[in-house]
Parts: C-alpha cells; sequence; structure tokens
C-alpha cells in the first residue's frame, strides 16, 4: 500500500511539473520583442516620433509623471488586509448581447469586462482591448485573476472591422486573445508606436497591423481612427517604455467615440475634445486607482471632468469589476462615479457585462453592483 501510496504521488507530482511547464512554456513570447530591433522601418518611426526621446517612449505634458519603480513600503502587507472588499461579495451578473446586426447608423456598446469593449458604430463593430484570458499576467498559473467570466466566449464575437489596442500592458494586451483573434477575425489591428512587433512575433500578418504616433489617423472600413494621447507608461518585461501608449478617438459620418485606454489625468482633454469631438460616447477607466500612482490611472472623479472636457454626452465606465489590480474596494469606482455624475448632472450607463447599451435609450443607472460591493 505504501509503494502504490509514492507511486500516487510521484505520477501526481509528475503531472504537476508538466502541466507547470506548459503553462510556462509561453512565458518567452508573452513578453514580447524590443521594438527598436525589429527592424528598420519601424525603428526609424519610432525614433522620429514627438514621444521618443534617448531609446524610450516619454510622457510630453507639462505635469509631472512619477512612475513607480520599486513598490511602496507596506503595500504587500497591505494586499494582505481586507481582500474580501477587493473582489464581489457574489457572481457578477453577465447579459448575453444581441447576436443581429449592428445599427446602420446608430451608436451602440457592448462592454465585455475591464477594458474589453465593442463598439458598433454606424453598421461597423470596433473592438477595444480584447481580453480573454483567465489571467492578466505573461503566465497562468500567476497574477490577477477575472472575478466573472466574459459573458460570450471569444469564439462567439460577431465579425468586426477593427481591433484598436490602447497599449501593451497585460490587461489589455493579452496574446491568446490576440492569436485566437488573428485566425477567427479578418480585421485590421490598430495600435500605438511599437506595438506592431509584439503583434508580428505572435503571428498577426504585417498588412493587418496599423501602427500610429499621436494624432496620425488612418481610415478603416469608412470610419476614421485617430491615436491620441494619454498619460501611462509601456513594458512587459523588465524594460519600460519601448512601446507608445494612447488613446483612441473613432469618426463615423455623424457619430464619435473617445476611448481613454489607460491614463492618468492631464490638461489635454480639453485640446482633443477642441479638436475631434465632440463625442456621442466616452469610454473611461475608473478602476485601479492609488495614491501610489497618481498620475497613471485617474480616479472616478477625473474621469468626469475629463470627459466633460472632452465635450462627451454619455458615459461608460471601464477599467473595473473584472480584475483587483489596486487596493480599493471592488464595488468604490463606480460608487464614486455615481456620486460626482450626478453633482455634476453628467450622463453615465453602468451596464452589467454583456449588456448592449444603445446611446439614444441608455438605461438608468440601477445601482446593480450594489449588493455585490
Amino acid at each position: 500500500m505504501a509503494g502504490k501510496r509514492t507511486a500516487r504521488r510521484i505520477l501526481a507530482g509528475g503531472a504537476a511539473l508538466a502541466a507547470a511547464g506548459w503553462a510556462l512554456r509561453d512565458i518567452p513570447a508573452q513578453l514580447g520583442v524590443r521594438p527598436l530591433g525589429s527592424g528598420p522601418d519601424r525603428a526609424a518611426r519610432m525614433r522620429q516620433s514627438p514621444q521618443f526621446r534617448d531609446g524610450t517612449f516619454f510622457n510630453p505634458m507639462p505635469e509631472p509623471t512619477t512612475l513607480m519603480t520599486t513598490p511602496p513600503v507596506g503595500l504587500l502587507g497591505e494586499l494582505a488586509k481586507n481582500k474580501e472588499e477587493r473582489r464581489p461579495a457574489g457572481p457578477v451578473p453577465l447579459r448575453v448581447p444581441p447576436s443581429g446586426p449592428p445599427p446602420a447608423g446608430g451608436l451602440r456598446a457592448v462592454w465585455y469586462g475591464h477594458a474589453s469593449t465593442l463598439v458598433e458604430i454606424e453598421g461597423k463593430r470596433v473592438l477595444f482591448d480584447p481580453v480573454w484570458s483567465r489571467r492578466v499576467s505573461p503566465s497562468q498559473l500567476v497574477g490577477p485573476k477575472r472575478h466573472h467570466p466574459a459573458p460570450v466566449t471569444i469564439g462567439e464575437l460577431p465579425q468586426v472591422d477593427a481591433i484598436a489596442i490602447s497599449h501593451d500592458h497585460y490587461d489589455h494586451l493579452d496574446m491568446a486573445t490576440v492569436r485566437t483573434l488573428t485566425g477567427t477575425q479578418k480585421a485590421p489591428f490598430l495600435v500605438p508606436l511599437g506595438i506592431g512587433a509584439h503583434l508580428e512575433r505572435w503571428g498577426v500578418p504585417a498588412y493587418r497591423i496599423i501602427e500610429l504616433d499621436w494624432e496620425e489617423e488612418a481610415e478603416v472600413a469608412g470610419l476614421r481612427f485617430v491615436a491620441t494621447a494619454a498619460r501611462h507608461f509601456s513594458g512587459r518585461a523588465f524594460t519600460r517604455n519601448d512601446t507608445l501608449w494612447g488613446s483612441w478617438v473613432v469618426a463615423g459620418t455623424g457619430r464619435r467615440v473617445f476611448y481613454a485606454g489607460d491614463s492618468g489625468y492631464f490638461e489635454g482633454y480639453r485640446g482633443i475634445g477642441s479638436a475631434h469631438g465632440p463625442f456621442d460616447l466616452t469610454l473611461m477607466p475608473i478602476g485601479a486607482y492609488s495614491p501610489a500612482w497618481p498620475d497613471i490611472h485617474m480616479n472616478p472623479e477625473e474621469a468626469v471632468n475629463a470627459h466633460l472636457e472632452l465635450g462627451g454626452e454619455l458615459l461608460l465606465p471601464v477599467h473595473w469589476a473584472t480584475f483587483t489590480l489596486a487596493l480599493h474596494p471592488w464595488g468604490e469606482p463606480v460608487e464614486r462615479l455615481w456620486r460626482e455624475a450626478k453633482a455634476r448632472d453628467v450622463e453615465i450607463v453602468v451596464p452589467r457585462p454583456g449588456e448592449a447599451v444603445d446611446t439614444t435609450e441608455a438605461p438608468a443607472v440601477d445601482g446593480w453592483w450594489e449588493t455585490l460591493g
């Protein structure tokens, strides 16, 4: 009997090691590549960018930006406290999005969770920062994991006309998702400078990659895409800022959408609104803020302020609910957003993951998250 138990333990240990090895095999690819070494044409474009200096991209805003190079003293201890507050108290309610064609002249959005959002604008579909993996990490063995599944499988996504990426952090650029979409979709990927190097390594054909600097634009499927500024940083490994980060303007004939990506608040939102707005819909990040990194993630009140400066009509909050990436309680971002929106007479919509929102008939906020906070 003892020999059988030993054999079972050996077999179980071997299976565990094999599973770990299988999970770790993709880490080198997950880290991406150094864009400056990925080809002379890309390197030349990067070096010509006004946002590129001394070998890396930087934030040119006049406001100072301080990036955290080491965790603040006491952060690990704080992470161990009150963990229950940083996740929902029960299952997050999901909805099944409509499967029919997008409204020909309208504007509709489906938030899948975190930042992943499908925008249907004037009969075309744009997918922002799609992430379908269980964890946002170079390894699916460790790292922040989902509080809720995606409301649809990646194979159930409709055919889209464009896939827009804001920057290369794991919770916005997911290798497994990109590889799947490369096979299941035909749409091009629109990305800030340098990120095309990661996509090429992951098997995306060069003809499906459109790399843009801030204020450069491209037309895809009759829509105008403009890469615009954000106050953030980039990096998938030990080097930082070797790819650009940004936000996106998507303009049709009569409808306009702004997606902020990840950003701290900065004074340039009014200029983006003047140049490219006003916007029927803004997708604004409201979560993962902290006094330890005030420059790179805005808080809910700052999101409302940026929305107003952009000339936004309806605000849909993103970057909350799906992953725990900061110390604040799970439901705090949307509670603060709701209070600020009411105080400043700003129209917001807070859909459940998978719930479709028509901007002309936006549902009233019903506080669905309150029993989970």
